[in-house]
């Protein structure tokens, strides 16, 4: 019985792989774009202006507040009533990056604060204009404080992507779905899905985890 059911799932093998590589392309693609405009977005948080900083911190406390699976319907058939059409790749795309970034944008805004008030006030005595400041003074600090956790919510990405399966992107879980109709055995089908995302997500972990133990390495240093 066991035999037979792993002799189906090598069947599956072509379509496990495009799965796969799927999960892989949406993940990336999503946290390319949500690093960038994240990043962007925790700059123009912490740029002094009230109404920027006020409107970017709704739409972030927004996003954080509610199910993704909820933002990704929302996308997916609420916006095509509006006229404007997308396909599930396009807004799997979309919604992703949109949640990766305001994630990414209080992780930002996090590592910005922690910068001593100090060093701002050294750097515009020294005359730098503001995106000076936070070129070479203010993002440098802070990207200490920004790395470890800004790849963990990578890790957390990666497996939110697998929601897109519920609009029918063919991603990894959706394959599992789709095997699992074929392989009456859930529990194997789905270990082996689980067992694909960490795959993908374990070399992220490991980063993570070393860029914490040299940053507390680093603490422990300056302490001394």
């Amino acid at each position: 019985m066991i035999w037979q059911q792993l002799q189906s799932l090598a069947g599956s093998y072509p379509l496990a792989l495009r799965g796969l590589g799927m999960t892989v392309l949406l993940s990336l693609i999503s946290l390319v774009l949500g690093t960038l405009i994240g990043f962007g977005l925790g700059i123009l948080r912490t740029g002094g202006n009230r109404l920027i900083s006020g409107a970017i911190g709704a739409w972030v406390d927004l996003i954080r507040g509610t199910p993704f699976l909820v933002q990704i319907f929302l996308i997916f058939f609420i916006l095509p009533e509006l006229g404007i059409e997308l396909d599930a790749f396009t807004a799997g795309i979309i919604a992703l990056t949109n949640l990766a970034a305001c994630f990414i944008c209080e992780i930002v805004v996090a590592g910005i604060r922690s910068v001593p008030s100090g060093q701002v006030e050294a750097a515009l005595a020294s005359g730098l204009s503001r995106w000076q400041r936070m070129r070479q003074v203010v993002l440098p600090q802070a990207m200490r404080i920004v790395l470890p956790p800004l790849v963990g919510q990578y890790v957390l990405l990666i497996k939110d992507s697998s929601v897109v399966s519920a609009i029918g992107l063919t991603d990894l879980t959706r394959v599992g779905w789709l095997v699992v109709q074929r392989v009456p055995n859930g529990l194997l089908v789905f270990f082996l899905v689980g067992l694909g995302y960490f795959i993908v997500c374990y070399p992220l972990i490991m980063l993570a985890r070393r860029l914490e133990q040299r940053m507390g390495a680093a603490h422990g240093e300056v302490q001394l």
